[in-house]
Protein backbone atom coordinates (compact mmCIF):
# COMPACT_ATOMS: atom_id res chain seq x y z
CA UNK A 1 0.00 0.00 0.00
CA UNK A 2 1.20 3.47 -0.64
CA UNK A 3 0.50 5.87 2.01
CA UNK A 4 0.61 9.60 1.62
CA UNK A 5 0.91 11.87 4.48
CA UNK A 6 0.63 15.37 4.22
CA UNK A 7 2.94 16.56 0.98
CA UNK A 8 3.72 20.09 0.49
CA UNK A 9 5.59 21.89 -2.45
CA UNK A 10 6.30 25.63 -3.94
CA UNK A 11 7.03 27.06 -7.01
CA UNK A 12 8.45 30.76 -7.32
CA UNK A 13 7.06 31.34 -4.02
CA UNK A 14 3.36 29.74 -5.15
CA UNK A 15 2.23 26.48 -3.53
CA UNK A 16 1.55 24.38 -5.58
CA UNK A 17 0.64 21.18 -2.92
CA UNK A 18 -1.69 22.28 0.54
CA UNK A 19 -1.01 18.71 2.43
CA UNK A 20 -2.19 16.49 0.50
CA UNK A 21 -2.64 12.71 2.20
CA UNK A 22 -4.15 9.65 1.03
CA UNK A 23 -3.75 6.32 0.17
CA UNK A 24 -3.60 3.23 -2.44
CA UNK A 25 -4.26 -0.31 -1.73
CA UNK A 26 -3.76 -3.10 -3.50
CA UNK A 27 -5.28 -3.60 -6.43
CA UNK A 28 -6.99 -0.21 -6.25
CA UNK A 29 -7.47 2.35 -9.32
CA UNK A 30 -7.00 5.57 -7.45
CA UNK A 31 -8.16 9.35 -9.58
CA UNK A 32 -6.80 12.36 -9.26
CA UNK A 33 -9.12 14.08 -11.01
CA UNK A 34 -8.72 18.30 -11.43
CA UNK A 35 -8.05 20.82 -13.67
CA UNK A 36 -4.94 22.40 -14.99
CA UNK A 37 -2.58 23.19 -12.20
CA UNK A 38 -4.68 21.78 -9.89
CA UNK A 39 -1.51 19.68 -8.73
CA UNK A 40 -2.46 16.04 -10.45
CA UNK A 41 0.89 15.84 -12.32
CA UNK A 42 2.78 17.12 -9.64
CA UNK A 43 2.10 14.28 -7.19
CA UNK A 44 3.10 11.69 -9.44
CA UNK A 45 6.21 13.43 -10.09
CA UNK A 46 7.00 13.06 -6.45
CA UNK A 47 5.95 9.24 -5.64
CA UNK A 48 8.18 8.68 -8.71
CA UNK A 49 10.91 10.09 -7.01
CA UNK A 50 11.21 12.89 -10.48
CA UNK A 51 10.44 15.39 -7.93
CA UNK A 52 11.11 16.47 -4.30
CA UNK A 53 8.16 17.56 -1.59
CA UNK A 54 9.21 20.85 0.53
CA UNK A 55 7.52 18.66 3.78
CA UNK A 56 5.45 15.41 4.05
CA UNK A 57 6.00 11.74 4.33
CA UNK A 58 5.63 8.76 1.34
CA UNK A 59 5.39 4.84 2.10
CA UNK A 60 5.50 1.94 0.52
CA UNK A 61 3.77 -0.74 3.11
CA UNK A 62 5.08 1.26 5.89
CA UNK A 63 8.10 1.87 4.87
CA UNK A 64 9.72 5.24 3.88
CA UNK A 65 10.29 6.01 0.76
CA UNK A 66 12.62 8.91 1.31
CA UNK A 67 16.13 8.88 -0.35
CA UNK A 68 15.02 5.93 -2.36
CA UNK A 69 15.67 6.40 -6.25
CA UNK A 70 13.83 6.24 -8.98
CA UNK A 71 14.87 3.32 -10.28
CA UNK A 72 14.44 1.69 -6.66
CA UNK A 73 11.04 2.23 -6.34
CA UNK A 74 9.62 -0.21 -8.91
CA UNK A 75 7.03 2.09 -9.90
CA UNK A 76 5.99 2.58 -13.54
CA UNK A 77 5.18 5.80 -14.52
CA UNK A 78 2.97 6.50 -18.19
CA UNK A 79 2.79 9.93 -19.74
CA UNK A 80 -0.23 11.47 -22.52
CA UNK A 81 2.72 11.63 -25.17
CA UNK A 82 3.62 7.58 -24.61
CA UNK A 83 7.48 7.99 -25.10
CA UNK A 84 7.40 5.13 -27.37
CA UNK A 85 10.94 4.28 -29.67
CA UNK A 86 9.99 5.47 -33.59
CA UNK A 87 12.96 3.18 -34.42
CA UNK A 88 12.09 -0.18 -32.37
CA UNK A 89 9.38 -2.61 -33.18
CA UNK A 90 6.57 -3.52 -30.76
CA UNK A 91 8.30 -5.94 -29.23
CA UNK A 92 11.44 -3.56 -28.43
CA UNK A 93 9.49 -1.10 -27.28
CA UNK A 94 7.72 -3.56 -24.54
CA UNK A 95 11.49 -5.35 -23.74
CA UNK A 96 13.13 -1.87 -23.37
CA UNK A 97 12.43 -1.54 -19.49
CA UNK A 98 13.17 -5.32 -18.75
CA UNK A 99 16.56 -4.65 -19.92
CA UNK A 100 16.95 -1.36 -18.87
CA UNK A 101 15.99 -2.83 -15.36
CA UNK A 102 18.34 -6.28 -15.88
CA UNK A 103 15.08 -8.25 -15.01
CA UNK A 104 16.05 -11.74 -14.61
CA UNK A 105 13.63 -14.48 -16.14
CA UNK A 106 11.97 -15.24 -19.67
CA UNK A 107 12.08 -11.42 -21.42
CA UNK A 108 10.36 -12.89 -24.57
CA UNK A 109 7.37 -14.61 -22.55
CA UNK A 110 6.87 -11.66 -20.37
CA UNK A 111 7.09 -9.33 -23.53
CA UNK A 112 4.78 -11.88 -25.32
CA UNK A 113 2.36 -12.25 -22.15
CA UNK A 114 2.03 -8.35 -21.34
CA UNK A 115 0.70 -8.12 -25.46
CA UNK A 116 -1.83 -10.71 -24.72
CA UNK A 117 -3.08 -8.59 -22.03
CA UNK A 118 -3.21 -5.36 -24.09
CA UNK A 119 -4.72 -7.44 -26.54
CA UNK A 120 -2.11 -7.15 -29.33
CA UNK A 121 -0.95 -10.36 -29.64
CA UNK A 122 1.14 -11.10 -32.89
CA UNK A 123 2.00 -7.08 -33.14
CA UNK A 124 5.09 -7.68 -31.76
CA UNK A 125 7.77 -6.98 -35.24
CA UNK A 126 5.17 -4.07 -36.15
CA UNK A 127 6.68 -0.66 -35.70
CA UNK A 128 5.15 1.40 -33.64
CA UNK A 129 4.80 4.06 -36.51
CA UNK A 130 1.99 1.77 -37.99
CA UNK A 131 0.04 1.57 -35.37
CA UNK A 132 -3.05 4.06 -34.27
CA UNK A 133 -3.16 5.92 -31.61
CA UNK A 134 -5.15 3.60 -29.71
CA UNK A 135 -2.97 0.73 -30.03
CA UNK A 136 0.08 2.81 -29.14
CA UNK A 137 -1.50 3.29 -25.93
CA UNK A 138 -1.46 -0.51 -25.09
CA UNK A 139 1.88 -0.27 -26.69
CA UNK A 140 2.88 1.86 -23.70
CA UNK A 141 0.88 0.32 -21.52
CA UNK A 142 2.28 -2.65 -21.69
CA UNK A 143 5.46 -1.08 -21.28
CA UNK A 144 4.34 -0.18 -17.97
CA UNK A 145 3.35 -3.34 -16.96
CA UNK A 146 6.40 -5.55 -18.07
CA UNK A 147 8.62 -5.18 -15.32
CA UNK A 148 5.70 -6.07 -12.92
CA UNK A 149 5.60 -2.62 -11.03
CA UNK A 150 4.32 -2.42 -7.39
CA UNK A 151 2.79 0.79 -8.51
CA UNK A 152 1.30 1.76 -12.15
CA UNK A 153 0.52 5.53 -12.57
CA UNK A 154 -0.47 6.85 -16.04
CA UNK A 155 -1.05 10.74 -16.60
CA UNK A 156 -3.53 11.40 -18.91
CA UNK A 157 -2.75 8.44 -20.89
CA UNK A 158 -6.24 8.91 -23.37
CA UNK A 159 -6.26 12.78 -23.33
CA UNK A 160 -4.68 12.67 -27.02
CA UNK A 161 -7.87 10.26 -28.50
CA UNK A 162 -10.84 11.75 -29.89
CA UNK A 163 -13.82 10.77 -28.07
CA UNK A 164 -15.37 7.58 -29.29
CA UNK A 165 -11.47 5.79 -29.34
CA UNK A 166 -11.74 7.05 -25.67
CA UNK A 167 -14.81 5.61 -24.62
CA UNK A 168 -13.71 2.30 -26.39
CA UNK A 169 -10.36 2.33 -24.60
CA UNK A 170 -11.80 3.09 -21.37
CA UNK A 171 -13.73 -0.04 -20.57
CA UNK A 172 -10.31 -2.23 -22.14
CA UNK A 173 -7.97 -0.63 -19.76
CA UNK A 174 -10.42 -1.38 -17.12
CA UNK A 175 -10.55 -4.75 -17.66
CA UNK A 176 -6.38 -4.78 -17.75
CA UNK A 177 -6.03 -2.98 -14.46
CA UNK A 178 -8.26 -5.08 -12.97
CA UNK A 179 -6.34 -8.31 -14.52
CA UNK A 180 -3.10 -7.20 -13.68
CA UNK A 181 -4.22 -6.69 -10.09
CA UNK A 182 -1.65 -3.91 -9.11
CA UNK A 183 -2.52 -0.58 -7.43
CA UNK A 184 -3.02 2.66 -10.31
CA UNK A 185 -2.88 5.84 -9.93
CA UNK A 186 -4.80 7.57 -12.70
CA UNK A 187 -4.48 11.51 -13.37
CA UNK A 188 -7.16 13.09 -15.47
CA UNK A 189 -8.82 16.13 -16.24
CA UNK A 190 -12.28 14.45 -17.57
CA UNK A 191 -14.91 13.61 -15.03
CA UNK A 192 -16.12 10.92 -17.44
CA UNK A 193 -13.14 8.67 -17.13
CA UNK A 194 -12.74 9.36 -13.88
CA UNK A 195 -16.21 8.04 -12.88
CA UNK A 196 -15.98 4.78 -15.29
CA UNK A 197 -12.39 4.24 -13.89
CA UNK A 198 -11.87 4.57 -10.50
CA UNK A 199 -12.90 2.55 -7.47
CA UNK A 200 -11.78 5.98 -5.50
CA UNK A 201 -11.85 9.69 -6.84
CA UNK A 202 -9.32 12.47 -5.41
CA UNK A 203 -10.79 15.38 -6.39
CA UNK A 204 -8.37 18.18 -6.75
CA UNK A 205 -8.58 22.17 -6.23
CA UNK A 206 -5.58 24.26 -5.99
CA UNK A 207 -3.20 22.04 -4.74
CA UNK A 208 -5.38 20.49 -2.23
CA UNK A 209 -7.78 17.78 -2.17
CA UNK A 210 -11.67 19.09 -2.44
CA UNK A 211 -13.47 15.73 -2.00
CA UNK A 212 -12.67 12.35 -2.27
CA UNK A 213 -14.83 9.10 -2.26
CA UNK A 214 -15.92 6.37 -4.51
CA UNK A 215 -17.77 7.57 -7.53
CA UNK A 216 -21.18 6.71 -6.09
CA UNK A 217 -20.47 8.95 -3.23
CA UNK A 218 -19.22 11.73 -4.81
CA UNK A 219 -22.39 12.00 -7.19
CA UNK A 220 -24.47 11.33 -4.64
CA UNK A 221 -23.34 14.06 -2.16
CA UNK A 222 -21.29 16.62 -3.73
CA UNK A 223 -18.70 18.27 -0.59
CA UNK A 224 -19.66 21.76 -1.68
CA UNK A 225 -21.30 23.65 -4.93
CA UNK A 226 -17.74 23.76 -6.29
CA UNK A 227 -16.97 20.46 -6.79
CA UNK A 228 -20.83 20.00 -7.86
CA UNK A 229 -19.99 22.49 -10.69
CA UNK A 230 -16.66 21.31 -11.45
CA UNK A 231 -18.57 17.70 -11.84
CA UNK A 232 -21.48 18.81 -14.21
CA UNK A 233 -23.80 17.52 -11.84
CA UNK A 234 -27.16 20.15 -12.51
CA UNK A 235 -27.19 23.78 -11.86
CA UNK A 236 -25.76 25.46 -8.57
CA UNK A 237 -27.67 27.93 -7.76
CA UNK A 238 -26.00 30.60 -5.41
CA UNK A 239 -27.67 32.40 -1.99
CA UNK A 240 -29.36 35.43 -3.76
CA UNK A 241 -29.00 33.67 -7.75
CA UNK A 242 -32.40 32.41 -7.60
CA UNK A 243 -34.05 35.46 -8.20
CA UNK A 244 -37.95 35.07 -9.54
CA UNK A 245 -36.75 31.72 -11.36
CA UNK A 246 -37.22 29.89 -7.86
CA UNK A 247 -40.74 29.60 -6.30
CA UNK A 248 -40.80 26.12 -4.53
CA UNK A 249 -41.46 26.78 -0.69
CA UNK A 250 -39.97 24.62 1.96
CA UNK A 251 -36.31 25.61 -0.44
CA UNK A 252 -33.46 27.96 2.12
CA UNK A 253 -32.98 30.58 -0.60
CA UNK A 254 -29.96 31.69 1.72
CA UNK A 255 -27.95 28.15 0.28
CA UNK A 256 -26.26 27.41 -2.57
CA UNK A 257 -28.69 24.88 -3.91
CA UNK A 258 -28.36 21.88 -6.55
CA UNK A 259 -30.92 21.60 -9.47
CA UNK A 260 -30.23 18.17 -10.78
CA UNK A 261 -31.21 18.33 -14.32
CA UNK A 262 -32.58 14.77 -15.04
CA UNK A 263 -35.33 14.45 -12.28
CA UNK A 264 -37.77 17.21 -13.73
CA UNK A 265 -41.10 17.58 -15.48
CA UNK A 266 -43.17 20.20 -17.62
CA UNK A 267 -45.73 21.16 -14.76
CA UNK A 268 -48.00 24.96 -14.62
CA UNK A 269 -46.97 25.27 -11.08
CA UNK A 270 -42.94 24.31 -11.54
CA UNK A 271 -40.35 24.92 -8.95
CA UNK A 272 -38.22 26.74 -11.43
CA UNK A 273 -39.98 29.00 -14.43
CA UNK A 274 -37.57 30.42 -17.13
CA UNK A 275 -37.37 31.48 -20.86
CA UNK A 276 -35.85 28.69 -23.04
CA UNK A 277 -32.54 30.14 -24.83
CA UNK A 278 -31.32 26.99 -26.27
CA UNK A 279 -32.33 23.26 -27.44
CA UNK A 280 -29.96 20.24 -28.37
CA UNK A 281 -31.15 17.34 -29.02
CA UNK A 282 -29.12 14.46 -27.02
CA UNK A 283 -30.65 11.05 -28.24
CA UNK A 284 -33.01 10.24 -25.90
CA UNK A 285 -33.17 13.51 -24.11
CA UNK A 286 -33.44 17.36 -25.04
CA UNK A 287 -31.13 19.29 -23.56
CA UNK A 288 -33.11 22.73 -22.81
CA UNK A 289 -31.06 25.88 -22.10
CA UNK A 290 -32.63 28.86 -20.02
CA UNK A 291 -31.99 32.25 -20.23
CA UNK A 292 -30.29 32.18 -16.66
CA UNK A 293 -28.25 29.61 -17.98
CA UNK A 294 -30.00 26.93 -15.82
CA UNK A 295 -30.06 23.81 -18.07
CA UNK A 296 -32.13 20.97 -17.18
CA UNK A 297 -32.92 17.47 -19.72
CA UNK A 298 -36.54 16.96 -21.17
CA UNK A 299 -38.52 14.15 -23.00
CA UNK A 300 -39.85 16.81 -25.08
CA UNK A 301 -38.95 19.92 -27.14
CA UNK A 302 -39.95 23.37 -26.06
CA UNK A 303 -39.85 26.43 -28.53
CA UNK A 304 -36.76 28.72 -28.26
CA UNK A 305 -38.50 31.84 -26.53
CA UNK A 306 -41.29 29.75 -25.02
CA UNK A 307 -42.04 30.48 -21.05
CA UNK A 308 -41.66 27.52 -19.25
CA UNK A 309 -42.56 25.79 -15.74
CA UNK A 310 -40.82 23.01 -14.34
CA UNK A 311 -40.86 20.96 -11.82
CA UNK A 312 -37.48 19.64 -10.42
CA UNK A 313 -37.68 17.05 -8.03
CA UNK A 314 -34.23 16.73 -6.41
CA UNK A 315 -33.10 19.64 -4.66
CA UNK A 316 -30.29 19.73 -2.61
CA UNK A 317 -28.70 21.97 0.07
CA UNK A 318 -25.30 21.88 -0.07
CA UNK A 319 -22.17 23.04 2.34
Amino acid sequence: MLTITSLTKTYENQPLLKGISFSVAQGETVCLLGASGSGKSTILRIIAGLEQAESGELAWDGQSLAGIPTYRRRFSLMFQDYGLFPHLSVFENVAFGLRVQKTAGDVVGRVRECLELVHLSGFEQRRVTELSGGEQQRVALARALAPRPRLLMLDEPLGALDRALKESLLGELRQILRQAGIPAIYVTHDQQEAFSLADRIILLRDGQIAQAGTPPEVFAKPANGWVASFLGLGNVVKPGEGGGALHASGLDLHKTLLLRPQAVRVSAGGTVSGVVADVVFRGDVFRVELQNGWYFLLPQAPQVGELVHLDVFNVEALP
